[in-house]
């Protein structure tokens, strides 16, 4: 590894960890509302709030799949030095998956769990540049009372390829990510878009 790319990580490891994942925890639970994950600097392609999630949610027993626009030297030898975490070149192996929401065409290579083992999905971290201004959608499921409107600035594309893969109990978990912002779309909530008048 070379050391030259290594950046700080969390300047209190155990405590920051265990904040970022009950913030990650509190947006999957509430999908369509964002919170702050503001805990790390930015790493390189990474967004502050990816690297905090990285942090957080990876180690030596979880494999990981990087997009080509975030796959750099010092993404790689970070995430080798802090987390431990495997990286993989083959997208259906990885347990998490880190890409920019443009990457769309990926969501459909990443494993979506069976029937029997949903658990074995992949969990994909989306880079947005904002998590809001894009066309308007409406999320409805467990952690929303009635139906939430949220505003990502995908392409349609991305919704088309989300549906692909979600079969409930089967289907991708997703955390949105801006700046050192969070929104989680788990595979259990329903998207639809807005009726035009």
């Amino acid at each position: 590894m070379n050391s030259q790319y290594l950046r700080p990580a969390f300047e209190n490891p155990v405590d920051s960890a265990q904040q970022g994942f009950r913030i990650a925890l509190k947006a999957i639970s509430e999908p369509g509302l964002s919170h702050d994950l503001g805990l790390v600097a930015e790493l390189d392609s990474l967004a502050p709030a990816t690297y905090a999630l990285a942090l957080t949610l990876l180690d030596s027993d979880t494999t990981v799949w990087l997009s080509p626009s975030l796959d750099t030297p010092a993404v790689r030898a970070n995430l080798a030095f802090h987390c431990a975490c495997p990286i993989t070149g083959q997208a259906q192996e990885a347990d998490f998956a880190l890409l920019q929401a443009s990457e769309a065409e990926y969501i459909t290579l990443f494993n979506n769990g069976t029937d029997r083992d949903p658990e074995l999905s992949c969990t994909a971290l989306i880079q947005l540049c904002s998590l809001d201004g894009g066309q308007t959608t409406i999320w409805q499921g467990p952690g929303i009372e009635t139906q939430r409107e949220v505003a990502l600035p995908v392409e349609t594309v991305f919704w088309q390829n989300r549906q692909a893969v979600t079969k409930f109990p089967c289907g991708i978990d997703m955390y949105f990510i801006a700046g050192e912002r969070i929104m989680a779309l788990p595979r259990s909530t329903q998207v639809n878009f807005q009726q035009e008048n």
